[in-house]
């Protein structure tokens, strides 16, 4: 157990001095463009849509928990990249014929992904807060939504992992991307409540565990602890369900590649 650690201590320590030799992309993964979408897009929208229909004191309130879950979204789904470039320039073949543990590389990239995302979303948290949206539930409302986004984000990195280890191309990876994550961001509630969606968008957004995040999120933000546990409650056991339909993907993805 000791050695597992310490196996996974190493490699994540390799994606953090990876990042942190580049000065610029650190700067920009941590103030990343989610942050403008909160900024613009929740200012561009504040007089053109109504608050009796997202339910929230402004529209930048409404839109700050659909970008803290975008933000899991777009970093889990990136979260594999990596592991894709170690793949093409041979560096994944030799790591996997040292007499180290497979799953350590898949666990230290999720500790790596997820300690970043939950940077980001403490800085997007801090954003919204200028802009008048303060957690009515506090500092314990903000840990819980760093949890949620860890549950969502095991899922979302598995699809990413899955992905590296099958495409045979960078080019392909992130085309695969943005068919998925498009999707996801549109039929879900991060930009507008089920209520102002289409008929069959909001049905289609109710299969959308990012959906299910996000309401679980939401209340964190604008209502409360009692609007907000029935909703954690649920989003447990869909990203339960969720994680581990993804992990199955994932492992099978990776017993192939790898052998």
């Amino acid at each position: 157990m000791q050695d597992y650690a310490q196996e996974v201590g190493a490699l994540t320590m390799r994606w953090v001095k990876r990042l942190s030799r580049e000065k610029f992309s650190m700067l920009f993964t941590l103030f990343q463009p989610m942050v403008f979408w909160l900024i613009f897009f929740g200012n561009l929208f504040q007089r053109a849509t109504d608050t009796q229909v997202v339910q929230a004191p402004s529209y930048i309130a409404f839109l700050a928990a659909g970008v803290v879950v975008m933000t899991i979204l777009n970093n889990g789904l990136a979260g594999g990249v990596d592991l894709l470039f170690d793949k093409e320039n041979g560096f994944l073949e030799r790591l996997m014929s040292t007499p180290i543990s497979r799953t350590s590389v898949i666990i230290s990239r999720f500790i790596f992904v997820m300690t970043i995302t939950s940077l980001q979303v403490l800085v997007i948290l801090g954003v919204a807060y200028l802009f008048g949206v303060h957690p009515v539930t506090g500092i314990g409302g903000v840990v819980v939504i760093i949890g949620i986004g860890l549950l969502f984000g095991i899922g979302l990195t598995a699809i990413s992992m899955a992905l590296a280890f099958s495409v045979k191309s960078h080019g392909d990876f992130f085309s695969m991307l943005g068919f998925l994550s498009l999707p996801m961001i549109f039929l879900s509630t991060a930009l507008v409540p089920l209520t102002a969606m289409p008929w069959w968008m909001s049905w289609l957004a109710r299969l959308n565990p990012m959906t299910w995040a996000i309401d679980a999120v939401r209340p964190l933000i604008l209502t409360g602890w009692t609007a907000a546990l029935p909703s954690i409650a649920i989003v447990v056991v869909v990203m339960v369900v969720f994680d581990a339909v993804c992990l199955y993907g994932a492992a099978k993805a990776f017993q192939k590649t790898l052998g």
